[in-house]
């Protein structure tokens, strides 16, 4: 017994050892020397998962951190976004409380070149410790992080590389610290008084609340609490487009609820799932117990909301909201001012603890996107901004106030690895073959040992009258135009473009005093395109421009001619049958011919490559190009009526013809 006593404080100590690797260990304390934003990154720990992998860079493991954001200077941070760079291939699982600031759902794969945002909900905005007696719920926020990440055996100790702040008046030094010999890293970012923030910031001391300003981007989407009751607000949701060729159809919007609100109504748009079955079965039904269910419209946490049709805009029960009913059409204010915004009213009911009508909480990770041919964009997370102002709609000369307004501002990415969404070919009066679209130029199907196609290959060069079939149709005139040229042909053949839009610019004419174009637009999918445009950038033949005949041109700046259809004639129709069963089918198709004058671009070389396009633009696409230009075998100067004009001519004259009977 007397050993046992003796044994006991060792066993203990034995038993308080962690097992995880490092050992927890809580934030460090806030350096007195840091006057400004501390940024704390602290290692929680860490374990070993499966699969076990014989490669020690590959190794998966669990770990959990904790990153903390501590304003200590003498401003309010508003709307903050942490920035950390992972390098260990980490994949966050979980992060609270907080959100990632792009939008993306969790689980999120971190990328290694650029850094992670994350940003703060419910406390977006950290204040001062003057002004909060150092009160640490107002002034400090820590988000614990869950995830995975691969390789760093112990005893090395996998940190990010860099904090910073995406607030470009703060300066983040890189953070100090010896490689495995700590499991925290920090940053004290501090204010650049030399920054010009006359258009990021705003006087604290003139409002008696602190607001954001409004951001400009390709998109914005307002998210106005116009009417607000103890237990649910009425939302204006404005969506507006700033780009100059971005535009969106059919657009779809989803978001986060983050407190379990849910919608009871809605004008001007609606939901794709309709039911309150998440409701009566959710935490909503046990408190709203003596609500009518059936009247409401949305329980769901990420709900996905649509535009109404144009007929239902008069309809007083759903519609009668201004810009609302539109099909989903947003279009660029270069084209029409008039359709460049969408809008429509949500009723949402709250939940406790949020039954104030001080209480307001927007929902997070906003996206939206159109058809395949619309621009992908991506959100940031709505900010805090001065609440909007409405005109009176009595149409006194007075306006009404947003009880609060917030912001999202969304912009037109490229990832990566996404692919054009239309593709341009090249022909001439001066050379007898098309240089079509490129090898798989919107994309190929996945590796696969049934492919029977190049995805290398260059593609063939076409004869003209080739362009008027689809891809799987051209086969048979692609091989004997190349056996009649003496070109070379793979085998196996290169795979299709696989573009549901494709474009043919064809230089028609070249002569002393000026030259002119054709522009042929095929639609290969089965939806119609209403409002299309084109845009060119036409680089030094820009200043030559006069006239588009078929299609409203305009020279709008920045070398971009613009091009619309008529009204009556903007209505790109999809791919139908053949006249005969077996046929292949038939594109979509507009032609014009475009007049340039040399007068205004002297020196200018038409067949060298002048003549053709820098930039093509379809719906705010930016559509593939070929590789090269058409070549010249001997400059000829002329009208030259090509086989290729005689036959597109003929054909969109034929179809223009029944489409009118």
């Amino acid at each position: 017994m007397d050993l046992l006593l003796h044994l006991l404080p060792l066993l203990l100590l034995f038993i308080s050892i962690p097992s995880s690797s490092p050992a927890n260990s809580p934030a460090p304390a806030p350096s007195p020397g840091c006057n400004g934003i501390l940024l704390t990154y602290s290692l929680d720990g860490r374990n070993i998962i499966r699969p076990h992998v014989s490669n020690p860079k590959s190794q998966p493991y669990s770990f959990t951190a904790t990153a903390t954001i501590l304003n200590s200077g003498d401003r309010d941070l508003l709307s903050w976004a942490f920035l950390i760079s992972f390098r260990h291939r980490e994949l966050i699982v979980s992060a609270s409380p907080g959100v990632l600031t792009d939008g993306s759902a969790f689980p999120y794969s971190t990328p290694q070149d650029s850094p992670t945002s994350f940003s703060g909900f419910p406390n977006t905005d950290l204040k001062t410790p003057i002004e909060t007696a150092n009160d640490l719920t107002q002034i400090q926020t820590s988000i614990s992080i869950v995830g995975t990440l691969f390789g760093s055996p112990p005893p090395a100790i996998p940190l990010p590389f860099n904090l910073s702040l995406s607030d470009p008046s703060y300066r983040c030094p890189a953070p100090d610290f010896t490689f495995n010999s700590t499991t925290s890293i920090s940053s004290c970012c501090v204010f650049d008084p030399t920054f010009d923030n006359s258009t990021t910031s705003l006087d604290n001391s003139s409002v008696s609340e602190p607001f954001l300003p409004r951001r400009s981007g390709d998109l914005t989407i307002s998210y106005d609490v116009i009417q607000s009751f103890s237990s649910s607000y009425l939302a204006l949701v404005t969506i507006a487009n700033n780009a100059p060729l971005g535009r969106l159809d059919n657009w779809r919007l989803s978001w986060q609820w983050m407190h379990d609100e849910f919608i009871y109504s809605m004008r001007g748009a609606y939901t794709s799932v309709s039911g309150a079955n998440d409701c009566i079965f959710g935490i909503q039904g046990q408190y709203y117990q003596d609500l009518d269910f059936s009247k409401v419209l949305n329980c769901q946490r990420s709900p996905t909301i649509l535009d109404l049709p144009v007929s239902m805009f008069n309809d007083t029960d759903r519609g009668r909201i201004p810009f609302c009913c539109r099909n989903g059409t947003i279009l660029p204010s270069s084209m029409d001012a008039s359709q460049a915004k969408s809008a429509f009213q949500v009723q949402v009911f709250k939940m406790r603890p949020d039954l104030n009508r001080t209480k307001l909480y927007p929902p997070q990770n906003f996206k939206i996107s159109g058809i395949s041919l619309n621009p992908d964009y991506q959100c940031s997370q709505p900010i805090r901004v001065s609440p909007s102002q409405f005109p009176d709609p009595s149409g006194l000369q007075a306006s009404s106030t947003a009880v609060s307004s917030w912001q999202v501002v969304c912009n037109i990415t490229n990832p990566k690895s996404s692919s054009s969404k239309c593709c341009v070919s090249f022909s001439s009066f001066y050379n007898d073959s098309v240089i079509p679209c490129k090898t798989c130029a919107c994309g190929c199907p996945a590796s696969s040992s049934r492919r029977t196609c190049n995805t290398t290959a260059p593609a063939l060069l076409l004869p003209p009258q080739a362009l008027l079939v689809p891809f799987d149709n051209r086969t048979l005139e692609a091989k004997a135009w190349a056996s009649i040229k003496h070109f070379q042909v793979p085998n196996p053949l290169p795979c299709p473009d696989n573009c549901g839009v494709s474009i043919n610019w064809h230089v028609y004419t070249d002569y002393s005093g000026g030259w002119s174009s054709r522009i042929t637009l095929f639609n290969w999918e089965d939806t119609s395109l209403a409002n299309w445009f084109v845009a060119l950038d036409m680089g030094k033949a820009y200043d030559g421009f006069e006239a588009s005949y078929s299609f409203n041109g305009t020279a709008i700046g920045n070398n971009t001619v613009f091009l619309q259809g008529f009204d009556g004639l903007n209505y790109l129709v999809g791919e139908v049958d053949g006249a005969n069963p077996g046929d292949p089918r038939i594109p979509g198709k507009q032609q014009s011919v475009i007049s340039f004058s040399k007068k205004n671009t002297p020196g200018i070389d038409v067949v060298a490559g002048d003549g053709y396009p820098k930039k093509v633009f379809f719906n705010g696409e930016e559509c593939s190009l070929p590789d090269y230009l058409p070549s010249n075998g001997g400059s000829r100067i002329g009208t030259g009526f090509s086989l290729l004009g005689l036959c597109l001519t003929v054909v969109v004259a034929t179809t223009l013809l029944v489409l009118q009977q």
